[in-house]
């Protein structure tokens, strides 16, 4: 089995990561999840990083899992947000969910007989059922006020120029998420959650939730929020997201796209979007 850490470092692809982490992935199979919010039927290049983070991770061995926000998706993540996000209906939903999981099986083996097999969940699934008095009684309970506040994501929205304050609905997403990570470690022995440097607070409020719990064993690892060297939005042009869906953005448009980097960005970029080996990108760059 490959050291996923180790590849994760040297493509520059690792920002944080908990204590513990490392010796658990050294030690044992694991079983890890990215989460993905379904706003639109087709990822973009935006998504790419934590993508491949999944690709590296079956690859060395491990069980990757993908979760398709079904539930949470229909509320919205403040991380990273200075608005309130439209809420997405149910049927709209559906169709993006279809769409994602087209995508995703194009870099994920979601048919081999091998133990880490890729696995695609959907939190719809779980949190249908769930009413608001039990996710109160049973999840609520475990997470104080002041642990929350704390976040990041939702100080920035507090204290942010736009001055709309945070709906009740937002300032519950790090719980659903926290429970997202509870069930799927008690029902699928996930021990790892990954994800962009700004999920850094919603994954670990899910570590906490299960320690709080049951003491079960969790951990957290993201990676860097992928930007220019002129430190402009990666992934963004002046006519939008670089979709990975050849009808929003042709194939022309994506070839032009990847062209048009910087001599600067290439490097970094090479390491992060292929598979290439640390020899053979030493080669290219040299």
């Amino acid at each position: 089995m490959n050291n996923f850490v180790e590849e994760l470092k040297w493509r520059g692809m690792l920002h944080d990561i908990m204590p513990g982490t490392e010796d658990l992935l050294n030690r044992e199979a694991v079983t890890a999840y990215v989460g993905f919010d379904p706003t639109a039927d087709s990822l973009h290049i935006g998504h790419l990083c934590s993508v491949m983070i999944l690709r590296h991770f079956q690859r060395c061995g491990h069980k990757p899992m993908a979760l398709i926000g079904g539930a949470t998706g229909m509320i919205g993540d403040p991380s990273g947000k200075s608005a309130e996000r439209n809420l997405l209906t149910e049927e709209t939903l559906k169709h993006n969910i279809e769409g994602m999981k087209a995508q995703l099986s194009k870099f994920l083996n979601f048919e081999s007989d091998a133990p880490n097999r890729a696995e695609l969940v959907n939190n719809y699934d779980w949190m249908k059922n769930f009413t608001f008095l039990d996710f109160a009684r049973e999840i609520g309970k475990h997470i104080t006020v002041n642990y929350m506040m704390a976040k990041d994501s939702v100080k920035k929205r507090l204290n942010g120029e736009a001055r709309d304050g945070l709906s009740f609905t937002e300032f519950t997403y790090q719980l659903l998420q926290g429970y997202d990570f509870l069930y799927l470690n008690q029902t699928k022995g996930c021990k790892l959650q990954m994800g962009g440097s700004d999920q850094w607070g919603n994954i670990t409020t899910g570590t906490e939730l299960i320690r709080r719990t049951n003491g079960g064993e969790a951990y957290a690892l993201t990676c860097p929020l992928i930007t220019k060297a002129d430190g402009g939005k990666f992934g963004k042009t002046e006519s939008g997201n670089i979709w990975l869906n050849p009808e929003y953005t042709s194939p022309y448009k994506f070839y032009q796209f990847w062209l048009n980097v910087s001599d600067a960005d290439a490097e970094r970029y090479i390491k992060i979007f292929t598979e290439l080996s640390r020899e053979e990108i030493e080669t290219l760059v040299a």
